[in-house]
């Protein structure tokens, strides 16, 4: 089994949770504020002005990670994780901080970034 980036929010409070594995049961969800979470599909199109699909340069065994996107108190990247050879690695931001993260270079993998106002975003290491 490929293990999968599942990131769940609730509607009213905005919180988020990381699905380690998820019910396979009928009417069994995960709830918050008395509401099922809903599962955040990462976007992988950047259609606004601001950039929120994580980009990467390959330097030797390596990749620099990068997200184009204001750090502002209230519109910032929450944070950068990858998903490669079943695990996850996670960099959580503040604002004020570069939008940056090295990860190890693998082929394959998946690159996500998280805006607080915009969501989840992805893109494949090539």
């Amino acid at each position: 089994m490929k293990k999968e980036l599942v990131i769940k929010r609730c509607s009213k409070c905005q919180a988020l949770v990381e699905v380690i594995k998820d019910c396979t049961s009928d009417n069994c969800s995960i709830k918050c504020c008395g509401e099922e979470m809903i599962e955040l599909a990462p976007n992988s199109v950047d259609a606004s002005f601001e950039k929120h699909v994580p980009n990467y340069e390959a330097i030797d065994n390596h990749i620099i990670v990068k997200v184009n996107h204001v750090m502002e108190e209230d519109h910032f990247i929450e944070w950068i994780a990858m998903l490669a050879n079943n695990k996850i690695v996670k960099k959580f931001l503040l604002p004020g901080e570069e939008a940056c993260v090295i990860f190890p270079y693998v082929k394959g993998s998946k690159i996500y970034s998280f805006c607080n106002k915009h969501g989840l975003w992805s893109k494949e290491v090539e």
